[in-house]
């Protein structure tokens, strides 16, 4: 299973970068797709989700408003796109998939396949 993460780089504030994971060696239809972020010195935390199907999100609250997770299941590619970003979305972002019930969503010890994480740096 890969999981390949893209788009991030270094955004101005109030920038809106999209980032992509590409997943190959699974039936991407079949898992649940989550984004998770780490800035240095914290750990992992939940940013989205999104249900097999893409009929079901959930967001943080800290994104909630600002950014959208969206899946297309033939190009086996989930998305984030972040809007109104600000230095405190400074991390890197990692995509990642489960088949866990979507209860378990925020935990990243429920997601068994995990991408290399892309950096998102937004200078003030």
């Amino acid at each position: 299973v890969q999981l390949q993460a893209s788009g991030g780089g270094l955004v101005q504030t109030g920038g809106s970068p999209r980032l992509s994971c590409a997943a190959s060696g699974l039936t991407f239809s079949g898992y649940r797709m989550g984004w998770f972020r780490q800035a240095p010195g914290k750990e992992r935390e939940f940013v989205a989700y999104i249900s097999s199907n893409g009929g079901t999100k959930y967001y943080s609250d800290s994104v909630k408003g600002r950014f959208t997770i969206a899946r297309d299941n033939a190009k086996n590619t989930v998305y984030l796109q972040m809007n109104s970003l600000g230095p405190e979305d400074t991390a890197v972002y990692y995509c990642a998939a489960t088949r866990v019930v979507v209860s378990g969503m925020r935990i990243p010890s429920n997601y068994p396949y995990w991408g290399q994480g892309t950096q998102v740096t937004v200078s003030s």
